[in-house]
């Protein structure tokens, strides 16, 4: 009979930031073994439940027994299996008494090749196993398996010690309206659970049937028992008390709170104005990470004195709640203020030379060590774009400040982004003052860049300075390990190269960043670190292409030159792309590739091409295309027009494909064949001025 099975575990307060896990492992524990046991039919559906006192799953579909099965096992090799008399032998009668058959005769086995030799099988039907076998089993398995952080020992009431993530008061197990009789943690299935721990009476809940289950919780027990749809109502609500605020709700956060409560009400609370004057970002974060409150912002972005709390209690008379609350953040947001007014008082420049006590790795040195060195190419990096040397040498040496405030003592996360307050309170130009929150930029995957262009000079030098130092002692990524985020810097530095467009050369930036550590300057080692970090970098760059939208092929077809500037590479790859719907591309990539192959065998370089030498008309057609379309190319690469480069040369197909067809390029007379290769030589050239299309081909 396939009836919907309800598994619950009631248990204490789970920890917050593991429950979503938690609950996704239990269901998929049970559902999987389940499914394996072949107790479930084809379109059984698991439905996981979670709150801070249950995990829980119903299942759709549950067969109570699980259907016959065919089997057919090997028993023995013949030659084992029989004796020099053709009889069964004493390991054949063993074989078949432990296979649990003992009764079996010789005839009923089947001979059948197996591999090199011969074999016995037995063919048997096997009986479907019941549900409340199958299931305790399952049950055990999911339980051990779980993604528990910390384990815990408690005593039974009986005395036993036991191991979970928390104390366990309880376990559903219901088969439709049957009880599977099933144990688990010292603890017998029943049909009864607990509800609110306030809201409800401390008296069992029966769940009449495993398909009320959600339902009965949330009549009776106060308990919205879904994960996902206790989120939802979180967010929902959030948004109707905001009224016409943003209500700002990490995802992070309604996470943590949604796990934090079993029936979720929204109520609103107020802090004095007067800790308005704290840059918003402190007070936010205090009541986010401290409080797991939502701050509240008008529309223009600024901070609001009330805020928003989840309660797990509803009542008609929640004053105590809110002032309670209020009562408790009051604390928080006033040592935010004392900090933040204490910080004032010294200025950043007076904390740069406490740097030198603040270790940033014990080969490389303290931060004042490193931010000396991210000074130098920060300034050599503006200069090479003209922007202000000084400003970003300035920049370069503040950014790190903020580091030794109370501020970010208190809130790592705050770092860079104090630095700018300070910055501007110690009357630091502003792009200064940008730059000590911009240099982190772009901090992960689809984060802004810097806007400023000494935030972007000095962002560009941290993260190269960063790259080149960690990998000139070794510690450069291997495999999924990269504990200084070296891939995160190299797509950071990428991002500004590619997005920005700086004419930079890649080379140029690693080769600068290594003269900043003596031990490796100018050395083979370095020119040898610097090729494998260029490596290290494309690779990067490649992933950031295809996510633009870019096929390998068209990738290849540009990197395949190596580029050393990418602030055109978006702009190639488009001209490439573009060149690759054209009906003559294909024909010419070929035809390129054929060039590319035949040059790579040349021992000697081709030289001029000798009209004289022009025999085959073919030959003089294609050199004549060659002559007439090269100002077109070089006029259209010059103005960076590469579209145009490359439709101009989808005029060569036809005295390419012409040239190919009726001219023997290895002729036998070597004036002849030196002075084709020298066509060949002066088309190829043409051809890759943008990208080498021999990639395009198939």
């Amino acid at each position: 009979m396939n009836q919907t099975l309800l598994i619950e575990l009631l248990t204490e307060e789970l920890p917050p930031k593991a429950l979503g896990k938690l609950s996704a492992a239990f269901a998929a524990g049970i559902f999987n073994g389940l499914k394996t046991r072949d107790l479930l039919e084809p379109d059984s559906v698991a439905t996981a439940y979670a709150t801070p006192r249950r995990l829980a799953v119903a299942i759709t579909r549950v067969r109570a027994i699980s259907p016959d099965k065919s089997l057919r096992e090997k028993v023995l090799p013949v030659s084992v299996a029989l004796g020099a008399d053709g009889l069964g032998t004493a390991p054949l009668a063993k074989k078949l008494a432990a296979l649990g058959f003992p009764d079996v005769a010789l005839v009923d086995l089947e001979r059948a090749v197996d591999g090199k030799a011969e074999s016995f099988f037995y063919t048997h039907t096997a009986k479907g196993s019941t549900l409340a076998i199958g299931l305790q089993a399952v049950l055990l398995d999911a339980a051990a398996k779980l993604p528990i952080p910390k384990l815990m020992s408690y005593q039974r009431p009986d005395g036993d010690t036991v191991e979970f993530v928390r104390p366990a008061h309880g376990l559903i197990a219901l088969h439709g309206d049957s009880v599977v009789p099933l144990t688990l943690l010292g603890l017998a299935s029943g049909s009864s659970t607990l509800g609110h721990r306030f809201m409800t009476a401390a008296r069992p809940i029966a769940i009449p049937h495993a398909d009320a289950y959600a339902a009965t919780l949330a009549s009776e027990g106060k308990v919205s028992a879904s994960l996902g749809e206790r989120k939802e109502q979180i967010r929902s609500a959030l948004l109707a008390k905001a009224g016409p605020d943003q209500v700002l709700m990490p995802e992070a956060l309604l996470d943590e709170v949604t796990a934090l409560v079993e029936w979720p009400v929204v109520y609103e609370c107020r802090f004095e104005d007067a800790f308005l004057s704290v840059p918003q970002e402190c007070l936010i974060l205090t009541m986010q990470t401290n409080q797991k409150y939502f701050a509240l912002t008008n529309a223009e972005g600024k901070l609001r004195s009330r805020f928003l709390i989840v309660s797990n209690i509803e009542t008609k008379t929640p004053e105590h709640i809110i002032s309670g609350n209020e009562r408790v953040v009051r604390p928080r947001l006033s040592d935010a203020k004392f900090f933040f007014e204490q910080d004032q008082k010294k200025t950043l420049a007076s904390r740069l030379p406490l740097l030198s006590h603040v270790v940033y790795h014990n080969k490389l040195g303290s931060q004042l060590d490193r931010m000396q060195r991210v000074k130098t190419l920060a300034g050599a990096i503006a200069g090479q774009l003209g922007f202000d040397v000084l400003l970003a040498e300035r920049g370069a040496m503040l950014a790190k400040a903020d580091l030794l405030t109370d501020m970010v003592g208190e809130f790592p996360e705050l770092q860079g982004i104090m630095g700018s307050y300070y910055a501007r309170h110690d009357g630091e130009h502003d792009e200064v003052a940008l730059a000590a929150c911009e240099h982190y930029q772009p901090r992960f995957a689809g984060d802004a860049l810097p806007t400023s262009a000494t935030g972007t000079c000095v962002a560009l030098a941290d993260k190269l300075e960063t790259l080149v130092g960690i990998w000139s002692i070794g510690l450069q990524p291997t495999g999924d390990k990269d504990p200084f985020a070296l891939r995160r810097h190299a797509l950071g530095v990428l991002r500004m190269l590619v997005e920005k467009r700086l004419p930079l050369s890649i080379n140029g930036l690693l080769t600068d960043a290594f003269r900043l550590f003596p031990a490796h300057a100018g050395t083979a080692a370095s020119d040898t670190m610097v090729a494998n970090i260029i490596v290290f970098m494309l690779e990067r760059l490649r992933g950031i292409l295809r996510e633009r939208g870019f096929s390998p092929n068209e990738i290849e077809a540009v990197l395949a030159q190596h580029p050393d500037r990418l602030d055109d590479i978006v702009q190639r790859l488009e001209a490439v792309q573009a060149f690759a719907a054209l009906s003559e591309s294909a024909s010419l990539a070929a035809a390129n590739k054929r060039i590319t192959n035949i040059l790579k065998k040349t021992e000697v370089a081709p030289g001029q091409i000798d009209c004289s030498l022009l025999q085959e008309e073919a030959e003089r057609d294609l050199a004549a295309a060659l002559q007439r379309l090269q100002p077109e190319v070089d006029a259209a690469f010059a103005r960076g027009d590469f579209g145009g480069t490359l439709l101009t040369l989808a005029q060569l197909q036809a005295p390419v494909d012409a040239f190919f067809n009726h001219v023997m390029v290895m002729a036998d007379d070597l004036a002849l064949r030196n002075n084709r290769l020298a066509l060949l030589s002066g088309l190829h050239g043409m051809m890759n001025r943008v990208a080498d299309i021999s990639k395009l081909a198939a």
